[in-house]
């Protein structure tokens, strides 16, 4: 029985060949090679035979060249199929004289080794640390053991070895554990039974915790907002998880160009490890200005104005002007700059003018709340004053609402910018008083919930789901304003129908219901190997607003559409058929909004 070790630090393949390189002249030699795919890219491009014409430049190859080039070519062949988990293959070359020589490489590879048994071993604090009940060190090492990537039955490859290593501690030093490394590791080759045992024994090292910040590039905001945003207590484990939380948070702050957050290098105590933060600060004011159409609203013009530190002050100052041919919109928040514990004080306020087939709404509303944005959940808490007024072609009704309110969105995807899998939950809970004209005052609430479910169906084909459910909870003639009631219908409510269009009438004048429910099914799949950003779709969506639970009868639509998967976001083009009412719709969305 054959016997072979691998140990870290194998030989590695020969370097790629260079994909531009050209014949200075006639090949000195043909060389072809009979062997499986992909086994015969491989040696075509790194025996020294297929190297001789590039390295040539056209100069005659002598007998004694060519021989020597022959012979070393089994041995070199079986050097590389090992590296692909080949170990007894057999490999015979042989030249034929001509101008130029024709050199013939056959081989047969035998099995491929796969591996017969896995060994692991961790070793240090880690250890002691899971064995003691620490959570952090569980999740490491259960990341450690579950996580290899040489699994028994896989091919034992040598990319792959050295793969399975890397990944192994990179999951180790993501856990905190930054100086982690391998004591040893070991592949037992069987060559007559075409198994690998492995063998790999790993120190974890200490765990690192983070200590004080060092902030680098502050000019016009507080180190005091940043020490906010890292939202940490000295001690806490250095995890990747925890950086990259903290360097998000900056970015999202909308306080900074760039941002990165690190650990320092050889800390003198690694239990109190400095966190570098790098920034580059945004210019203090920002006027935007966008142009494009919707198939909701139609043509529109977007100015947007951001003062990040207005009176010199740490808050930051949004107002934005949205005009389009059927929606107009101005809004604006003064906020404060992150606060402890990921808080926000903000105070807000809107003026739009929205046009149906029927009506014309004319809505307001002015807020003071509390916001906290985490990683997997926000929250928001306001209080706002709302007035709408509406007008028709009978009659012009108005109402007016001072309500608490509640928001909620938990996020457990694995994008934000581009989800495959994953749920995000959204909530929304007010209750306040009402008056209207005509109609008259009283108690109300509003409950809202919409679910949107992410999951790979298999064969490259992606899922996606949404249900959204609404009510409005009053006595009969009290009438809240216009932005806490609901309409169905547009690009991300039900394809096929117009923007607000499927709503409930009263009197045969369109109205905004008091229940709402939509749902979505979807399934997308790339439409070229080549490109699988580019993805086809087929979707049917359902759903419509209402008086009442009982009088809700969902309209359907259904179609086509194209997805790209870009780096701002998914955009997608439908086109619907909107059964209840006969016709196609084309519907454009840019991003998802959680």
């Amino acid at each position: 029985m054959a016997l072979l070790a691998f140990v870290t630090g194998c030989s590695s393949p020969p370097p790629a060949a260079d994909k531009d390189a050209a014949a200075h002249g006639a090949p000195v030699l043909q060389l072809e090679v009979d062997a499986p795919r992909p086994l015969k890219a491989l040696l075509s491009q790194h025996l020294d035979l297929a190297r001789v014409n590039r390295q040539a430049a056209g100069e005659t190859l002598s007998e004694a060249e060519l021989e020597r080039l022959v012979a070393q070519a089994p041995q070199q062949a079986r050097d590389l199929l090992e590296t692909e988990g080949y170990f007894n293959a057999s490999v015979k070359a042989e030249a034929t004289p001509g101008q130029p020589p024709r050199v013939r490489v056959t081989v047969d590879p035998g099995p491929q080794t796969t591996v017969g048994g896995v060994r692991l071993q961790l070793a240090g604090p880690l250890a002691q640390a899971a064995d003691a009940g620490d959570a952090n060190a569980t999740q490491a090492r259960q990341a450690f053991n579950t996580g290899w990537g040489l699994p028994v039955g896989a091919p034992f490859r040598d990319e792959d070895w050295s793969r399975a290593k890397a990944l192994s501690l990179a999951r180790l030093r993501a856990h905190g554990y930054v100086a982690a490394d391998w004591a040893d590791t070991l592949a037992r080759v069987d060559a007559t039974a075409h198994l690998a045992h492995i063998e790999a024994n790993a120190l974890s090292g200490p765990l690192y915790r983070a200590g004080p910040l060092r902030i680098r590039g502050l000019k016009r905001q507080d180190a005091q907002t940043v020490h906010n945003l890292a939202d940490y207590t000295p001690g806490a484990p250095a995890t990747e998880a925890f950086l990259l939380d903290f360097q998000e948070r900056l970015q999202k702050s909308g306080l900074f160009d760039t941002a990165t957050v690190t650990l320092a290098e050889a800390p003198a105590d690694p239990a109190a490890t400095p966190v570098e933060v790098r920034l580059s600060e945004h210019k203090l004011q920002d006027l935007t200005a966008g142009v494009g159409i919707s198939a909701n609203v139609g043509p529109r013009l977007t100015l947007e104005h951001v003062h990040r530190r207005p009176f010199d002050a740490p808050y930051t100052l949004r107002n934005k002007l949205d005009v389009a041919q059927l929606a107009q919109k101005l809004e604006g928040e003064l906020s404060t700059h992150t606060l402890p514990h990921l808080y926000r004080n903000l105070i807000g306020y809107s003026v739009s003018r929205e046009v149906s087939d029927t009506d014309t709404v004319f809505s307001g509303s002015l807020r003071v709340g509390r916001a906290q944005d985490k990683q997997r959940i926000s929250r928001l808490y306001f209080v706002e004053a709302d007035r709408s007024v509406t007008k028709n072609a009978l009659s012009t009704s108005t109402s007016n609402a001072l309500a608490a309110h509640a928001q909620f969105v938990w996020r457990q995807v694995d994008s934000v910018l581009l989800p495959t899998r994953g749920q995000v939950w959204t909530g929304q809970i007010a209750a306040g008083q009402a008056s209207s004209d005509p109609g008259s005052s009283g108690p109300f609430s509003r409950l809202y919930a919409k679910l949107d479910a992410f999951h790979p169906l298999g064969g490259g084909w992606f899922g996606q789901g949404r249900i959204e459910l609404g009510q409005v909870i009053s006595r009969g003639d009290v009438v809240v304003p216009e932005t806490l009631r609901f309409r169905a219908g547009g690009d991300e409510s039900v394809r096929g129908y117009a923007y607000r269009s499927l709503k409930p009438q009263q009197n045969g004048v369109d109205v905004s219901g008091k229940v709402l429910f939509t749902g979505s099914l979807e399934a997308a799949h790339p439409i070229l190997p080549r490109m699988p950003e580019l993805l086809g779709a087929a979707f049917i969506d359902a759903g419509r607003a209402a008086m009442t639970w009982h009088e809700l009868h969902p309209a359907l639509g259904y179609g086509v559409g194209l997805r790209y998967r870009s780096p701002v976001g998914p955009v997608k083009l439908d086109l619907a058929y909107g059964q209840d009412v006969h016709r196609v719709r084309l519907h454009l969305t840019v991003g998802v909004a959680f």
